[in-house]
């Protein structure tokens, strides 16, 4: 089966998830890396959006952790080397450069691990077998950005992942993969983020095997049921801090 990862250029977490992830599927076919940006933003954009809700302290302590990461050489491209998987940088996952490749390929699943491009038709249509999206909720619950910080600022006291076929509606389309799992009282942002990597990592691996043995059950999500966020206002984070949570 060629599976193909589309993910982001994040050192912090996403280097954890695809060391476990590429250690049991080495024969993955690539891993694609698109910028961690949202629809047309630029990164002084993204900065600034960060500093804005959250302020110079934590958007410092931000950037600290990312540079030392990196100066550790932490990234999604050193993992791939390390495992001898392919991977490459692209700006656009709905560019036709990009479409052909994957069809040269002949992939049969596309799986998204926090990638923030939205996903066109062509796309969606173009596995033999699915186009999968990973999500670090219980959906159809907190859809849209940030979960993980939503569900503490709300004090949630269960999390969870979902993977799900993915059709054009955000968040929505097919469940085949949900694990739930308690928040501690301990929890900050970070530890909650490395939590659900780490179980997402197991669920993705689960779900392939089903997808490959053709035992994968797909069930709709209702998403009338569920619930959206966007990114955090002000009084958000107010909420998030007073009740005693940290970004770290």
């Amino acid at each position: 089966m060629n599976v193909v990862f589309i993910t982001t250029d994040d050192p912090l977490y996403l280097p954890g998830f695809f060391d476990r992830v590429l250690t049991e599927r080495p024969d993955t076919t690539a891993v694609l890396v698109a910028p961690p940006l949202y629809g047309d933003q630029t990164t002084i954009g993204a900065a600034w959006r960060y500093l804005r809700t959250f302020g110079v302290r934590a958007t410092f302590g931000l950037a600290k952790r990312s540079l030392d990461a990196r100066l550790a050489k932490r990234s999604v491209a050193a993992t791939c080397q390390r495992r001898g998987v392919r991977c490459e940088h692209v700006k656009d996952v709905n560019s036709p450069s990009v479409l052909r490749w994957l069809e040269e390929q002949s992939t049969d699943v596309v799986v998204s691990v926090s990638c923030p491009q939205i996903f066109k038709r062509p796309l969606i249509d173009l596995p033999r077998l699915g186009c999968l999206n990973l999500h670090g909720a219980i959906l159809p619950n907190y859809r849209g950005v940030l979960p993980s910080f939503w569900m503490l600022a709300n004090g949630e006291r269960t999390a969870g992942v979902s993977l799900f076929f993915v059709n054009e509606h955000i968040d929505g389309g097919d469940l085949c993969g949900q694990r739930i799992f308690e928040i501690r009282d301990t929890d900050t942002l970070d530890s909650l983020i490395r939590r659900s990597k780490a179980v997402a990592a197991e669920l993705v691996l689960d779900a392939l095997d089903g997808i490959e043995s053709d035992t994968v059950v797909r069930e709709p999500l209702d998403l009338d049921s569920g619930s959206y966020y966007s990114w955090p206002d002000q009084a958000a984070v107010r909420r998030f801090r007073t009740s005693g949570r940290r970004l770290w």
